[in-house]
């Protein structure tokens, strides 16, 4: 097959959900034909990826069978790139395929369009978006789905949402699920990189750890405010009971390791002021620590020295960050919405992200059972073995052939 693959998404720097998920599957893609190419003379498929600039250091290498090509212009990448590149070429592809939610609104005849649509959060939750970015979702996703051969998407969640809001058939959506970096992303045995790292982001002993984009979506509101009660309680709660004494000790040195950026390079957070003025409101500003952007080499290691991961989202396409924290032995708090149930399985503690009780409780419950957080440890590292990169990538070429024969 001659594959063209949108790499818009995957060739920035900083990478987070659509992007990362762009980045990593073009790596598996690679890899797969590479693999298949060595037990013939003739590679298995033909690729070009499509960017507006060079593409990155970090981006599999040019050969035989796997080529890029810069487009302009940038600006108009979709409306006018995309489908200039597409009529231009003498030999065209058979597949058009964007890990995005946008396709070009023309192709040539013959060309098979298959688009990724990650969740539909800005249909359920339109005033947590910026206007310019709620328009283009809307007006994009519905063409996209109503135009595209195939529609892959990264959950039975989101999967759901499609065929309920658009009227689609099941038969023309795929559930690929998301993987992780199994060679970064694992249990930390060396106790002196927990301590340094400790070090360097300034954290303390006992932290919880949230990993993501700082946007409302994200339920950061209310963790906060939970955190809020289990500190500000811990501080005045009289020790009596053996049990108290080591609640009330982790209580008063707890803090809320918020790791995201607001602005930088790649993509940025949205929203964002109400949710980092909070702490200095809750009494709690010395308890809470915003890292920014940490480099994904310090990730594991911030991970593996946290008592929990919390993600208590609105709503989610997936959950990645959720995955990686399993996959470093860190138990788990998510919500019991959307996607997250998926992600976590019996392998996490699940609460009602508008119910600050629970997440209060949930916390509460975590950080004051050892026993509770080795067991979750352990069915967290089990459960993340049932995703891999290279799995969504075989789903996602048979999803190209399924195009291609139909």
């Amino acid at each position: 097959m001659k594959i063209w693959i949108d790499g818009y998404e995957a060739n920035v720097l900083q990478r987070l959900g659509s992007s990362q998920v762009a980045f990593e599957l073009l790596k598996s893609l690679e890899k797969i034909d590479r693999k298949q190419s060595l037990r013939s003379s003739d590679p298995k498929n033909d690729y070009v990826i499509l960017l507006p600039s060079p593409p990155l250091g970090d981006l599999p290498k040019e050969r035989v069978g796997w080529k890029y090509k810069i487009l302009r212009p940038k600006r108009l990448w979709t409306r006018i790139a995309l489908p200039l590149a597409l009529y231009s070429a003498r030999q065209k592809p058979d597949i058009f395929f964007s890990p995005t939610h946008y396709i070009p609104r023309f192709t040539p005849a013959g060309v098979k369009r298959i688009v990724t649509i990650f969740d539909l959060s800005f249909l359920r939750f339109p005033d947590m978006f910026e206007r310019k970015d709620l328009y283009q979702l809307k007006n994009w996703t519905k063409f996209s789905v109503e135009n595209a051969e195939q529609i892959i998407t990264i959950s039975s969640s989101s999967k759901k949402d499609i065929i309920r809001q658009y009227g689609l058939s099941k038969d023309s959506i795929t559930v690929a699920y998301p993987g992780y970096d199994k060679e970064k992303f694992k249990v930390q045995s060396e106790k002196l990189k927990i301590e340094e790292i400790k070090k360097r982001y300034k954290t303390g002993d006992n932290y919880l750890i949230y990993i993501g984009t700082i946007q409302p979506r994200k339920n950061l509101i209310r963790l906060m405010e939970a955190f809020a009660r289990v500190i500000l309680e811990g501080a005045q709660r009289p020790i009596g009971s053996r049990k108290d004494s080591i609640a009330s000790l982790q209580n008063d040195s707890l803090e809320l390791v918020v790791v995201g950026k607001t602005t930088g390079k790649g993509r940025q957070g949205w929203m964002y002021k109400d949710i980092l003025q909070l702490p200095k409101k809750l009494g709690i500003e010395d308890k809470v620590r915003f890292l920014g952007f940490v480099p994904t080499e310090d990730l594991p290691i911030l991970l593996s020295g946290a008592l929990a991961f919390v993600q208590p989202s609105l709503w989610e396409g997936f959950g990645i960050p959720a995955l990686e924290a399993m996959a470093c032995g860190t138990p788990v708090i998510v919500s019991n919405v959307s996607s997250l149930p998926e992600v976590a399985g019996k392998a996490g503690v699940l609460v009602d992200p508008y119910s600050i009780d629970q997440i209060e409780q949930a916390i509460r419950l975590v950080v004051t059972d050892r026993k509770l957080r080795q067991k979750y440890s352990k069915a967290g590292i089990t459960r993340t073995r049932e995703f891999s990169w290279d799995k969504m990538a075989k789903t996602v070429l048979k999803v190209f052939k399924k195009a291609v024969s139909g």
